[in-house]
């Protein structure tokens, strides 16, 4: 296993791709973030607004940066034909699998870490400025708080799982293009059906099934009654979509020849 994530690592470092694609997601998800929060305005009575979730909207952008590095981290070798090498030097295929999945996790979790303080951050230093402060009922955002480290956190491994749902896809599809389209039609088709669908308890369930929507719901601090699905259990659903992308994409890895 040593071997095969210090391959895995020497293959992402040695091109500028990865980390150009890293410094986009950090970039997009902040800047998106700063521009949430910059947006809305707090009347002279205490206005509702989810401070957190706000500040985190970026998030919704960093995670397509995120989906497309961890494609291209089995797909462009597949385009290259450097799969077949990468399995004759390794022939295990699973540990393979494992290994670009840790690889992935690792730098995800760093760079997510990173957005998502940044995001938060630009929240701090901007919202008070738009009339969310204290004096109505808005203390400045901070990790102390439990459900913004909440929010904060699982937007972390919100993130990190997107890249795993897509390293799965990615390996059961073997082609770049088809794999990107595929995780962004299942992150965003579910809440356009959610949408379009008038009966409100299939609404109900397209939210609680959908990746994107019910991962998201671990970013949410007030009313989490009225969500479809709570914060934790809505990241579990993200979590079962992730290992059954991988599940797939393992047995196929095994079944087929590359």
């Amino acid at each position: 296993m040593m071997l095969a994530l210090h391959a895995e690592w020497t293959k992402l470092r040695t091109v500028a791709g990865p980390a150009w694609l890293l410094l986009a997601a950090i970039a997009s998800t902040v800047a998106l973030s700063a521009a949430a929060a910059a947006a809305p305005t707090c009347p002279l009575d205490r206005c509702l607004v989810d401070a957190p979730r706000l500040s985190l909207t970026g998030v919704q952008l960093g995670q397509v940066v995120i989906a497309v590095l961890a494609v291209l981290v089995v797909g462009g070798e597949y385009s290259t034909g450097m799969i077949r090498t990468t399995l004759t030097a390794l022939p295990r295929r699973v540990t393979v699998l494992a290994a670009k999945a840790t690889t992935v996790s690792g730098l995800t979790l760093a760079a997510g870490s990173v957005a998502v303080l940044g995001s938060l951050l630009a929240g701090r230093l901007i919202l008070p400025g738009n009339g969310l402060t204290r004096s109505r009922g808005y203390a400045p955002l901070t990790l102390t708080d439990g459900p913004t480290l909440r929010a904060a956190a699982g937007s972390v491994l919100y993130l990190v799982l997107i890249g795993l749902l897509s390293l799965g896809v990615a390996t059961a599809v073997r082609d770049s293009a088809t794999a990107i389209g595929v995780v962004l039609g299942l992150l965003y088709l579910f809440p356009i059906l959610a949408q379009v669908v008038t009966d409100p308890i299939w609404q109900r369930h397209l939210q609680q099934i959908a990746p994107m929507t019910a991962g998201l719901a671990i970013q949410t601090t007030t009313d989490i009654a009225s969500l479809p699905i709570s914060p934790w259990a809505g990241l579990g659903v993200l979590a079962a979509w992730a290992a059954g992308a991988l599940l797939a994409g393992g047995l196929l890895l095994r079944l087929r020849d590359t």
